[in-house]
């Protein structure tokens, strides 16, 4: 599975960086690198991300499927 961080705060993504791996905040998902795990993904939020931030993980599988009325 490919998952993304995003600030329900700000909308903003943290991943890694394509250039040296480390954490930095975009705001466009086409340039959030997905995190592969839940592991990781948990501790990325732990090591970098402020409770105001409101930390969700995005599941990318799931956002092609349709909402039930």
């Amino acid at each position: 599975m490919r998952y993304v961080i995003q600030s329900a705060f700000t909308g903003a993504f943290l991943a890694p960086s394509y250039e040296d791996g480390q954490p930095e905040w975009v705001m466009l998902l086409r340039e959030a690198v997905a995190v592969e795990d839940l592991e990781t993904c948990a501790q990325l939020i732990e090591d970098h991300v402020d409770h105001f931030h409101r930390a969700q993980v995005v599941d990318l599988t799931e956002l092609h499927r349709p909402v039930a009325p």
